[in-house]
C-alpha cells in the first residue's frame, strides 16, 4: 500500500507541468468544485483534439476554464488531460501534456471520451486523426475521417474532479500510464496557456460566482469566449439569461444616463457659446460706437480747425490791402497857380527847384520816405511888348 502510495506521489511530480504560475508554492487544502457539465461544441476544423474543462486556482479562488477544442502542436500526439491530487497536506496541480499515449489524469472523469482512463474519442491513422463520433461532435458532411464505437463508461455518472483525499477519486496509474509518465513530454501549447489565461480574468469564470455553473463551460476554440461557439454549463441557460437581461438593463441605464449627461454638457456648452456670442456682440457694437464716436468727434474738430484756418485766411486777405496801400508813398505835387494874364514887365518864373532833402514831402499815415517831387512845369515864355496905343 505504501509502494503504491509513493509511487502515485512520483508520478504526480514527474507528471505535474503547471499551466499557472499562481498555482505553484501555494498550498490548496480546500477542494475543487464538481465537474461541469455542458454539451461539446463542433469542431470546428479536422485534426483539432478535445481537451476537457477543468477547475483552476487563482488569486480570488477557483476558476473554470472551458473545455475547448485545439490544434496539437504536432501530428500524432495526443493531450492528457492535467487534474488536482491530493498530497498529504494540500491539493497539488497535475499539469496536463502532449505525448504518443495517455498517461494518468486521476482517474477523473472529464467525458468526450476522457472516462478516467486513457482516450476513446479518436486515434491517429497514416498522420489523420480519426474522430468517435459517438463521443465527439463533428460534422460527418465535411469530417470523413470518422468512426462509431460505443465507449462504456462505469464512471459515468460522477462529478469529483481530484484524485485523493477526503472525498477524492482513488484510482492510481496503471502500468502503461507509468510508463507514459517516462515518456518525453510536450506542454500545452501558447493558445492553451493564453485560453486559461483569458479565463483567470473573467469573473464570471470564478466558482464564488457562478456556484459551478459558469456562462461559458466550452468553446469551439481557445480564447473565442463569445459567439456561436461558447456553451454555457447545463441548466445555467436561464441563470445566465437572467444576468443578460439585467446587464441589458443595467447597460440600457449607463447609456441612458450617458446621453443625459451629454446632452447636460452640451446645453451647458451652447449656452457658454450663446454668452460668449452675446458679449462678442455687445463689445464689437460698443467697439463700433466708440468707433463712430470718436470719427465724429474728428471730423468735428477737422471742421472746426478748418473753419478756423479759412476765417483767419479771410482776415489776413482784408489785412493786405490796407497795408498795401499804407505802403504805397504819396506824390507832392506844386499847387497850381492861377490863370492870370502875365504882367507886362513880368519876369519870367523861375524855375521850381527840386525839393532838398531838408524840405520833405508832407507825412504819409506810414513811415515811407517821401518821393522827390516832379520837376515843375517851364516857365511860361515872355510876353511881346505890346505898343503902347
Amino acid at each position: 500500500m505504501h509502494k503504491i502510495r509513493l509511487l502515485s506521489l512520483a508520478f504526480m511530480i514527474l507528471a505535474m507541468s503547471a499551466i499557472s504560475s499562481a498555482q505553484l508554492g501555494v498550498s490548496i487544502t480546500l477542494a475543487p468544485p464538481e465537474l461541469v457539465a455542458y454539451s461539446q461544441p463542433m469542431c470546428p476544423q479536422s485534426g483539432y483534439l478535445w481537451t476537457p474543462g477543468y477547475w483552476a486556482y487563482g488569486g480570488e479562488g477557483y476558476f473554470w476554464v472551458p473545455g475547448t477544442w485545439v490544434e496539437p502542436p504536432s501530428v500524432g500526439l495526443l493531450w492528457t488531460p492535467g487534474y488536482w491530487g491530493w498530497g498529504g497536506d494540500a491539493f497539488a496541480w497535475n499539469g496536463g501534456y502532449w505525448g504518443p499515449t495517455i498517461g494518468f489524469y486521476g482517474g477523473v472523469n472529464y467525458g468526450y471520451g476522457y472516462g478516467g482512463s486513457g482516450y476513446e474519442g479518436g486515434y491517429w491513422k497514416h498522420n489523420e486523426f480519426s474522430y468517435n463520433t459517438t463521443v465527439n461532435n463533428v460534422d460527418r458532411n465535411s469530417f470523413h475521417n470518422t468512426y462509431e464505437k460505443t465507449v462504456i463508461n462505469e464512471r459515468a455518472t460522477s462529478t469529483v474532479s481530484y484524485n485523493g483525499g477526503s472525498g477524492g477519486i482513488t484510482a492510481r496509474p496503471s502500468a502503461a500510464e507509468e510508463t507514459a509518465a517516462h515518456e518525453r513530454h510536450t506542454p500545452a501549447t501558447s493558445a492553451q496557456t493564453g485560453h486559461q489565461e483569458a479565463a483567470s480574468k473573467n469573473r464570471a469564470m470564478l466558482a464564488s460566482v457562478n456556484h459551478g455553473k459558469p456562462a461559458i463551460a466550452a468553446t469551439s476554440k481557445p480564447g473565442e469566449f463569445s459567439g456561436k461557439g461558447a456553451v454555457a454549463a447545463n441548466g445555467a441557460a436561464s441563470e445566465n439569461k437572467a444576468a443578460e437581461n439585467k446587464a441589458a438593463e443595467n447597460k440600457a441605464a449607463e447609456n441612458k444616463a450617458a446621453d443625459n449627461k451629454a446632452a447636460e454638457t452640451k446645453a451647458v456648452d451652447n449656452k457658454a457659446a450663446e454668452n460668449k456670442a452675446a458679449e462678442n456682440k455687445a463689445a464689437a457694437s460698443r467697439s463700433n460706437q466708440n468707433k463712430a464716436a470718436e470719427n465724429k468727434a474728428a471730423a468735428t474738430r477737422s471742421n472746426e480747425n478748418k473753419a478756423t484756418e479759412n476765417k483767419a485766411t479771410a482776415r489776413s486777405n482784408e489785412d493786405k490791402p490796407t497795408a498795401n496801400k499804407a505802403a504805397k508813398p504819396r506824390v507832392a505835387r506844386a499847387p497850381a497857380e492861377p490863370n492870370r494874364e502875365p504882367a507886362a514887365h513880368a519876369q519870367p518864373a523861375a524855375q521850381a527847384r527840386p525839393a532838398t532833402h531838408e524840405q520833405q514831402a508832407p507825412h504819409t499815415t506810414t513811415a515811407a520816405r517821401a518821393q522827390p517831387a516832379p520837376h515843375a512845369a517851364k516857365p511860361a515864355p515872355k510876353a511881346e511888348e505890346r505898343p503902347q496905343k
